[in-house]
């Protein structure tokens, strides 16, 4: 905040909880000091947002408490963690949230990496993020194995009667600090209502990204009058089961890098077919009994050693096709495991692996999987054809069996039906959210406008000129004005043809 005490017009939020503000005075650098600001009944001090391989990002944190289960407000309570980014303009007093994915993700830790795509939102909005329950630091219900790590399965056991021990044991031990049928979406809505109505905010401008997105549209159905714009990133309808399409989308995003590949004379000539590659590659992983690999570990640099798995295949393809950017090495990757040099295929899945296993709270995410989408999740045509195949739907059933369930809100998998005004934006290639789902919670809303990012995947809020057009859009709340031909610029990553990159 600022050391002198008196305002200029750029406080956002905390113009709400003061007497006014002082137009005469200077808009100085954004320096922080120990200044305990309140907004609404809610103290924040100063703190530093920060994310591996993200700049720190200067904000505010609070803790706001709330019911552990909302039916029951006087029974045991927990703590929300809270930040509040400050505007660097004359701010408006109706806030942008941005809610974060996975589920599991923490909105405090995953900001800062998206901290640029909300600079021109800053010029005259504040941004208001809560650690969803669960997540970051509003009671963590991360499953730790013995060495204190966040992990998902047993490491030694990648069979769906390995998934189910593994959440077995982390339910035993998260139940001692949460009951954990109370984790789920509708409990996160109800707390971002607490949250609003504390800090004094009339009105909330909703981000959701991925997972966050069925948080944002579940929060604009229950609070329609408090809800001024929603913004979609990577859009997941109210009926879809998380999960239950990843299969057959992967399939879908795989051909359509590898007939860019195929289409590109020196990728091809150099690589040969992805998708052959692929094939056979899969065939010595499934079954089994190659010799252990020495390669360096990607973080620490360490040589270690390991035996090439099916597992490191489908954690590394599944994970991969969230970025084009990294999936253009994917033909590379390929042929090096088909001549048999699985070095950095395995040095890849254990970087991706980890970073996943870092920043998604396991726990949380069972919590709102096996309330919200156990139930309707079913194989689907063709899955067994897949490279994923029927695997990630099996995991989730079994552990989704020895997890605790809460209820479900009512009409939870209606479509959203709004007049508020809502903007949903999808990446060309996204496999994990595809295009057609944007279109359909789109399709048939008054104030919906759906625009599609070429050449682009998962998340698309950063990139080229949507982080204008979204600033845009919170200013005037009509998506239909927005002139989003600057978009057409983007371009797809072309895949790469060798270990230098890609050919001119």
């Amino acid at each position: 905040m600022r050391a002198d005490l008196r305002l200029p017009c750029t406080a956002g939020l905390l113009a709400l909880a003061l007497a006014g503000c002082d137009p005469a005075a200077p808009d100085p650098a954004p320096v922080q000091d120990t200044t305990t600001v309140r907004l609404g009944d809610v103290a924040f001090e100063p703190c530093s947002l920060s994310a591996p391989m993200g700049n720190a990002v200067e904000a505010r944190c609070a803790t706001i408490e709330v019911p552990e289960d909302h039916g029951q407000p006087d029974g045991r309570r927990i703590e929300l963690a809270v930040a509040w980014v400050e505007s660097r303009g004359n701010a408006q007093p109706d806030p942008v949230v941005m809610i974060a994915g996975g589920p599991g993700q923490s909105a405090l830790e995953s900001y800062p990496l998206l901290h640029r795509a909300f600079r021109d939102t800053l010029r005259n909005r504040d941004v208001l993020l809560v650690d969803a329950r669960g997540t970051g630091g509003s009671n963590l219900l991360a499953c730790r194995d013995e060495e204190g790590n966040n992990a998902f399965t047993d490491p030694e056991d990648h069979s769906a009667e390995g998934a189910r021990r593994f959440a077995e044991a982390c339910r035993d031990q998260l139940s001692e600090q949460a009951d954990l049928r109370f984790y789920g979406t509708a409990d996160h809505v109800r707390d971002l209502e607490l949250v609003r109505q504390r800090v004094g905010a009339p009105q909330l401008n909703l981000v959701g990204i991925s997972y966050g997105t069925r948080v944002a549209q579940q929060y604009a159905a229950a609070y329609p009058a408090h809800t001024r714009t929603v913004l979609l990133d990577g859009v997941v309808p109210n009926d879809l089961p998380l999960g239950s399409e990843h299969a057959v989308n992967l399939e879908d995003a795989l051909e359509v890098l590898f007939q860019r590949c195929r289409d590109d004379s020196a990728c091809a000539g150099n690589l040969g077919d992805p998708a052959d590659n692929l094939a056979i590659v899969l065939e010595r992983l499934e079954a089994g009994g190659l010799e252990p690999v020495e390669y360096r570990d990607p973080v620490s640099g360490q040589w270690t050693s390991e035996v090439p798995e099916y597992g490191h295949l489908a954690a590394l393809l599944r994970m991969y096709a969230y970025q084009p950017a990294a999936t253009a090495t994917l033909p590379l990757l390929l042929s090096e495991a088909r001549e048999g040099r699985y070095q950095s295929l395995l040095a890849q899945a254990r970087m991706l692996m980890g970073d996943l296993g870092d920043s998604i709270a396991h726990g949380m995410q069972l919590s709102v999987t096996c309330t919200e989408d156990y139930p309707d999740l079913q194989d689907r045509p063709g899955d067994a054809g897949t490279v994923l195949g029927t695997e990630l739907l099996d995991f989730t059933r079994a552990q989704c069996e020895a997890w605790p369930r809460g209820k479900r809100a009512p009409g939870f998998r209606e479509p959203l039906a709004t007049d508020v005004p809502l903007l949903a934006i999808s990446g060309e290639f996204d496999p994990v959210t595809p295009p057609r789902y944007g279109e359909a919670v789109a399709a048939g809303l008054p104030n919906a406008r759906h625009l599609v990012l070429p050449g682009q995947g998962h998340n698309v809020l950063p990139a080229g000129c949507m982080p204008s057009l979204a600033a845009q859009f919170f200013e005037s709340a009509d998506a239909s004005t927005l002139d989003a031909s600057c978009l057409e610029r983007l371009q797809p990553v072309p895949p790469f043809a060798g270990t230098y990159g890609w050919e001119p």
